[in-house]
């Protein structure tokens, strides 16, 4: 069992963020799950959602879109597309992404094509909107 549990949040553009945590609780396509210090190793998909993480009796929250999870040992990698701490989110823009994308949802066929893509970006903004000033 390891003595640390090492969290890294990697987006394409930077490392959101590196250290240890006590807990990490992550937005997986087939339901929430959390890792503590010495989890069994896996590799897991991530889906848009809330990920928070708890350092040294604090917690801290990403809103984090698609991407995987992988467990090994004392260190967990998360590599998404995109990763923004609570703080940072502005909540009035996403707002507005979260009206625009549904008045799209309203014009268009559900079968579209497009649907699913403007589908994801409304539950980006309503998990930013969620997750801002956390």
């Amino acid at each position: 069992m390891s003595d640390e549990l090492i969290l890294e949040i990697v987006t394409p553009e930077k490392m959101a963020f590196t250290g240890e945590v006590e807990e990490v609780t992550i937005p997986g396509t087939e339901g929430e799950f959390g890792v503590l210090r010495g989890h069994e190793p896996f590799l897991t998909s991530v889906d848009i959602g809330e990920l928070s993480f708890q350092k040294e009796g604090k917690r801290t929250y990403y809103a984090v879109n698609t991407g995987y999870a992988e467990v090994t040992g004392g260190k967990v990698t998360v590599l998404i597309e995109t990763a923004e701490r609570s703080d940072t989110i502005d909540k009035d823009r996403a707002q507005k992404a979260k009206e625009k994308a549904e008045a799209r949802l309203s014009q268009i066929e559900k079968d579209s094509a497009e649907f699913a893509r403007i589908h994801a970006a409304l539950v980006r903004a309503i998990t930013r909107i969620n997750v801002a000033g956390k």
